[in-house]
């Protein structure tokens, strides 16, 4: 059987292990980088977290990481205790104390904070947030596209866990992937609560049919910042993109497929549910997204 992999793999990077990491106002070595067994995040999911990617010397579309981190703390009634520039300057005097230039991934994690008590109600969070910078080198390698089986589990309506949040509550997303994995695939293709392709465990999913590109409404995942950046410059370069609602019929009889995220920007899948997509490896469509993309990316950091 072909090696399983995920979206997430990077090359492997020693420097990894001697990294420093912020924790409420410290940078510290990994090895000192702990948070409180009573901490809300670690005992009940209580918490968001925002992922970034360091290009030449510059945090990829940091304006709409920080804006969606600051709308996901609002929803959740979370006060992160500091503003923006705060958050800014954390990020910052990570990656200068980490002397990070590009091929860095930094994790912004901001939980409710430790619990007097064991418990589930949020006035038990007395000592204010816990807020938790991981970066690191990280040069993405993925050595064949991804392969992908539907799953079972679904991402839900809004007034259940609502996958507009970027939630330290995974769990859904994590039984997700392990069922792929038992398929003998490398993700999970979730469907959405009406049975239309929506995302995956880990990332958003477009298909190409006929030169044009397709991905879903948007209403049941997350509105995915590469995501958005993908159909902009589809739009922008005449490549006829919709969001729209799209069954696995429509998915299996695609010309191409591939996922989007921060880490992985644009990645090839070759295969769902046992079916060869296309020729089984990046086409065409997606090669010219993927320029326009590290052309944009180039633009930023320029």
């Amino acid at each position: 059987m072909t090696k399983k992999m995920s979206t997430h793999q990077a090359e492997d990077d020693l420097r990894n292990e001697s990294i420093l990491i912020y924790v409420n106002g410290r940078i510290v070595p990994r090895a000192e980088a702990t948070v409180s067994v009573y901490d809300s995040g670690f005992m009940l999911g209580d918490g968001i977290w925002e992922g970034l990617r360091l290009y030449n010397g510059v945090w990829a579309f940091l304006d709409e990481h920080l804006d969606r981190l600051f709308e996901a703390a609002k929803a959740i009634d979370l006060d992160i205790g500091l503003d923006r520039a705060a958050v800014i300057a954390a990020l910052m005097a990570t990656q200068q104390a980490n002397g990070m230039t590009t091929d860095a991934h930094a994790r912004l994690m901001i939980t409710r904070g430790v619990k007097t008590r064991p418990f589930q109600h949020p006035s038990l969070s007395q000592q204010g947030p816990t807020f938790v910078i991981i970066m690191e080198h990280s040069r993405p390698k993925l050595p064949r596209p991804i392969r992908l089986a539907t799953v079972p589990h679904l991402r839900g309506l809004p007034m259940t866990q609502d996958p507009k949040l970027n939630s330290h509550s995974k769990l859904n997303c994590i039984l997700a992937c392990i069922a792929a994995e038992k398929a003998g695939a490398d993700e999970g293709l979730m469907l959405d609560v009406n049975g239309f392709v929506n995302t995956t465990n880990a990332c958003n999913f477009f298909i190409i049919r006929k030169g044009v590109v397709w991905t879903s409404t948007g209403d049941y995942c997350m509105n995915g910042i590469t995501r958005q950046k993908v159909i902009d410059l589809c739009r922008a370069n005449d490549i006829p993109v919709y969001e729209r609602n799209y069954s696995l019929v429509d998915t299996y009889g695609a010309d191409e497929a591939f996922l989007t995220g921060t880490f992985g920007a644009q990645t090839p899948v070759s295969e769902i549910d046992g079916r060869q997509i296309g020729a089984g490896d990046m086409g065409p469509v997606t090669k010219k997204i993927r320029s326009l993309y590290k052309a944009l990316i180039e633009q930023e950091a320029a």
